[in-house]
């Protein structure tokens, strides 16, 4: 039977209307200005692997286009909903999250968990500062590494608090197992189905970040926030009619 016979039959199409939404006239914006993309890694181990693997992913992002920068946690104070806002480390990371386009996070698993040290960074980003949310409509990528075979544990996590923080996650993602055979006595990582991977992660990204970032108020614009502005202009309105 004729492919597009059947497509007829079997859905509720308009079929002209349906193929403009096929993707296939999709072009890339012009890139006016380099997107601004965050790193975060989860450990201060000498000879981290998730800083290796970081490091990786920004010379990747560098090549495609972009400007990076990696956050080094050292020194980063443990999180308080009421102490250290304004020690440097976290002025630093947040100042840089609010410069951002996009960010890459890569953690290592420890009993089947992200690491402390990356839940403390993710910590310190608050949802809101002074009504500015500064990771709605970011876009991030996701990483990990294990010393043992394949887990997604830390993955799993990572897009959780990546949905939470109202960014665009993007679909794919990289666990890298057994990461300390994947890199060269240079310190640099080896080709492998691995490191394509991370290679595929980047190029998405970089594809999610172009696509979406002059878009992002008309993408986070919500029925419910514009309701709630509404509602408060009106009862300052009402405030000052009573005040007169």
């Amino acid at each position: 039977m004729n492919k597009d016979l059947l497509l007829q039959e079997t859905l509720n199409i308009k079929e002209a209307e349906f193929a403009a939404l096929t993707g296939k006239e999709l072009r890339l914006p012009e890139i006016h200005e380099k997107p601004k993309i965050l790193l975060l890694y989860g450990s201060l181990r000498e000879g981290s692997y998730s800083r290796k693997v970081i490091e990786e992913a920004e010379l990747l992002l560098r090549e495609m286009g972009a400007e990076t920068y990696i956050f080094n946690p050292e020194g980063l104070p443990l999180h308080s909903a009421t102490e250290g806002a304004q020690h440097p480390k976290v002025q630093e990371l947040r100042e840089r999250v609010a410069w951002s386009d996009g960010m890459v996070w890569c953690s290592p698993e420890i009993h089947g968990s992200m690491s402390s040290v990356m839940k403390t960074q993710i910590d310190w980003i608050p949802l809101s500062i002074h009504a500015i949310r500064p990771t709605q409509g970011k876009t991030l990528a996701i990483m990990q590494v294990s010393g043992g075979s394949q887990s997604f544990n830390a993955l799993n996590q990572l897009r959780v608090l990546g949905r939470w923080m109202r960014m665009f996650t993007i679909p794919n993602q990289s666990s890298v197992a057994k990461v300390y055979q994947e890199f060269d006595e240079q310190g640099r990582m080896r080709e492998s189905s691995y490191y394509e991977r991370i290679v595929d992660v980047m190029e998405e990204l970089m594809k999610f970040t172009l696509l979406t970032r002059d878009n992002k108020q008309y993408l986070t614009d919500r029925y419910s926030e514009r309701v709630h502005k509404s509602n408060k202009l009106a009862e300052v309105l009402k405030n000052e009619n009573i005040s007169e």
